[in-house]
């Protein structure tokens, strides 16, 4: 017994030490998101995570607790992701554009940097009405599925931190817009007629170009709610022939570069 009770004390004594380490590694990761801000510095850098991972692999190799000690390093990277997240958003980032402009590319890739949660709301919406997107428009109309878009919307704003993929109609009502801003910055996505229809072409979830799926039709459905978009948007990002890093990238960028420009005013 006392032995155990030995064992147990450095058990505890292993905790706290632990919990010390933690604490100080989180501050550290404070302390680079702000010196990468401070001096204009890349924000976003997967391949520390690489060489991370590659590193812990070496070190555990043939170890016995190798699974395990893995898997506690992965729960850390996640945890050091949400802190940079709310270090760098206060607020939830509302993606918008049109079909195939990138938004739930995106939002995923936000996911993957950050750990962000991630609301995709034709994709909630259809769970929640138990049909696909095509379906609630043929079954109940445009109008029902917007109702539900907006309810969505304001339903959200009990959330902070998270990325909105907004379908590609949201934006047109006024009332939806006014949500996307309670809580969020609105990001506008944009590509070429042409890409979009690369983009869309395989898909037939889209009720509202699946009659005339061609680059004409695209690029007049666009122009129709550019002003829109644009109105409701607080930075506009191109996303044709680049990455999904360079897109995050300057999206993180032209977020902070607003932060201070408010700030300032």
């Amino acid at each position: 017994m006392e032995q155990l009770m030995k064992l147990r004390e450095q058990l505890k004594q292993c905790d706290e030490e632990i919990l010390e380490v933690l604490l100080r590694r989180n501050s550290i990761v404070e302390e680079i998101m702000a010196y990468k801000e401070k001096n204009h510095m890349q924000i976003i850098q997967p391949e520390q995570e690489k060489k991370q991972r590659i590193w812990l692999e070496e070190q555990l190799k043939g170890h016995k607790h190798q699974k395990e000690v893995i898997a506690v390093f992965k729960e850390i990277i996640r945890n050091s992701k949400k802190i940079q997240a709310r270090k760098l958003f206060s607020y939830n980032i509302v993606l918008i554009g049109f079909m195939g402009a990138g938004k739930t590319t995106i939002s995923d890739y936000l996911n993957l940097l950050f750990d962000m949660e991630v609301v995709e709301m034709d994709q909630l919406i259809a769970k929640r009405e138990g049909m696909e997107i095509s379906d609630i428009f043929e079954v109940y109309g445009e109008e029902y599925f917007r109702n539900l878009e907006t309810n969505l919307l304001k339903e959200i704003q009990q959330k902070k931190n998270v990325v909105i993929s907004c379908g590609g109609g949201t934006p047109l009502r006024e009332c939806n817009v006014k949500e996307m801003k309670k809580q969020g910055k609105v990001v506008l996505l944009t590509a070429t007629p042409q890409t979009i229809f690369e983009r869309v072409k395989d898909s037939h979830n889209r009720p509202l170009i699946e009659q005339n799926k061609n680059v004409e039709f695209i690029k007049e459905l666009m122009e129709k709610r550019r002003e829109k978009y644009e109105a409701a948007a607080d930075i506009v990002i191109d996303t044709n022939h680049k990455s999904e890093l360079a897109i995050c990238e300057e999206l993180v960028t032209k977020l902070l570069e607003l932060d201070k420009r408010r700030a300032i005013v």
